[in-house]
């Protein structure tokens, strides 16, 4: 397991929503807003699952993912790829229930999703657009 780089970090846990990419075993992509999405206690990026549907589905199929994470007030951004699993019970998948539950009690919370980025890429256009930070 990898950590976002410092400038990545900072800029994640000031975005919302986020946009997931994903892609079913045949290679068709899907992408959806993502609301909660926060670092975890063991350091890997934890998504509640609230209404994902195709996604879930994907993440089942191909466990790779991407997604965004950007600076509204400048043109900064970084592409990040890594790998989901599935969190459907035990003390994690409890703790991130309780988070959505502090949000909106009605929120159903059906699954955990933890993401282990595996790459990271510098995507601000200029000369270092796609470096690899990770």
């Amino acid at each position: 397991m990898a950590a976002l780089p410092p400038q990545a970090a900072e800029l994640f846990s000031k975005q919302k929503p986020f946009f997931l990419a994903t892609a079913s075993k045949d290679g068709i992509p899907n992408v959806v807003p993502v609301g909660m999405f926060f670092v975890g206690e063991d350091g890997k990026l934890w998504l509640v699952d609230n209404y994902l549907c195709k996604t879930l589905k994907n993440i089942k199929e191909n466990p790779w993912v991407a997604f965004d994470i950007w600076n509204p007030e400048s043109p900064e951004s970084y592409q990040v790829k890594g790998k989901a699993e599935i969190v459907s019970s035990g003390p994690d998948y409890e703790k991130a229930v309780a988070f959505a539950h502090s949000k909106k009690e009605t929120f159903p919370a059906k699954n955990l999703i933890k993401v282990d980025p595996t790459c990271v890429y510098y995507t601000t256009p200029g000369d270092h657009a796609g470096k690899k930070l990770l």
